[in-house]
């Protein structure tokens, strides 16, 4: 992974290039970042970046042995831990264990969440873990000098999620660390972390991807222009999620938005049957997704009518929907309908019957609508 491979993000690099430049490097990071964000692909091109023996000014090379040693995750000096779960592909208590399909998942996509995660090692519903046998053997991994880098490096992913036993394993070593190695610590939960380790580790705050940035990492994956405006919509500059719409059949959420917003207008009661009929055949994640897709248009839809219209970020081609819809609700009709499709995703991920959620939810719209 290099910098440039990273949509957008420049002032993050910039700082992290500087910091290599000027031997200013602290002996731990901690990458806070949002989910679906760049933490995770920033922390690995500062990782090339450091131990590059041709290194650039404004990147790692990208051809010399470290770095190509680095692209595929295999560099000796480079070393991982991250969430593990007895999972049905493999049988290990350590990260070392599950390192060739971390590789695998992390080449595929670095912009990754933990659910994806243990879906990829077949862990079903156990939740991941960082044990603390796994944290007091970084020691051992990180006790002997570096084999060809300058640096040692250990990225240690999501250590939010470890115990308090572990936290205190890994506080010992950050106090402590051993020379020329750093740790970079990368969590998408940071407010989970104890404050101890926090206080021992410079943090680098990266902010969600703008929507620039996602339709330009799309339009870069072929993804067209059209749906690559909706979908940095939607996703809220979660790259993890991005990716997940771009596979999904049912992309034209705004076009089934509308129809079913009108025909909730009209009372048209037969084909609002019809629409829950096709909602109730979707996946659970695609009728929770049409319902944040419905909160998210509400919310611009407030913007609007409070006349903070600057603060909007639907795109350009579903702003005349958005204006001719405020007309057709006040706004304490619109607080009452998001109150509505919070219940509505409550009830879903309950299990509640979705053509029942669907249909009793497109019925309480209709009742909010001025009609002349």
């Amino acid at each position: 992974m290099l910098f440039k491979d990273i949509p957008g993000q420049d002032h993050i690099k910039s700082t992290l290039r500087r910091s290599v430049q000027n031997s200013h490097l602290a002996h731990a990071l901690l990458f806070d970042y949002p989910a679906g964000g760049g933490g995770l692909s920033l922390a690995l091109a500062f990782a090339t970046y450091i131990n590059c023996e041709n290194r650039q000014e404004d990147d790692a090379c990208g051809v010399c042995a470290s770095c190509s040693k680095m692209s595929k995750l295999i560099h000796p000096d480079m070393h991982f831990i991250f969430p593990i779960a007895t999972s049905k592909k493999l049988d290990g208590k350590t990260s070392e264990a599950f390192l060739p399909l971390w590789r695998s998942f992390l080449l595929e996509n670095p912009y990754r969440v933990l659910p994806e995660w243990l879906d990829h090692i077949s862990a079903e519903n156990k939740q991941g873990n960082i044990s603390v046998e796994e944290a007091r053997g970084i020691l051992k991994k990180l006790s002997v000098k570096a084999y060809e880098g300058e640096y040692k490096i250990l990225l240690i992913w999501k250590p939010d999620i470890m115990n308090a036993a572990s936290s205190n394993a890994i506080l010992k070593i950050l106090e402590e660390p051993p020379e020329k190695t750093l740790f970079l610590l990368v969590s998408d939960q940071s407010d989970k972390l104890i404050t101890t380790i926090i206080s021992r580790t410079q943090r680098v705050t990266i902010p969600a991807f703008s929507d620039k940035d996602v339709r330009h990492f799309l339009n870069e994956h072929n993804v067209a222009v059209a749906a690559a405006s909706q979908i940095a919509f939607l996703c809220d500059g979660n790259l993890s999620e991005a990716l997940q719409l771009v596979h999904e059949t049912e992309d034209d959420r705004s076009a089934w938005f509308a129809a079913w917003m009108r025909s909730c207008y009209r009372y048209d009661l037969a084909h609002l049957v019809k629409l829950a009929d096709n909602y109730d055949v979707m996946s659970k994640e695609k009728q929770k997704g049409t319902l944040e897709y419905a909160l998210r248009l509400f919310r611009d839809m407030l913007l609007w009518v409070h006349g903070a219209g600057e603060l909007l970020r639907v795109p350009d081609e579903e702003l005349t929907f958005v204006q001719n819809f405020s007309k057709a609700v006040t706004s304490g009709s619109l607080e009452k309908m998001v109150d509505e499709v919070n219940t509505a995703c409550y009830h879903i991920e309950r299990n509640v019957r979705a053509k029942m959620v669907f249909l009793d939810l497109s019925l309480t719209f209709a009742h909010f609508f001025q009609r002349r």
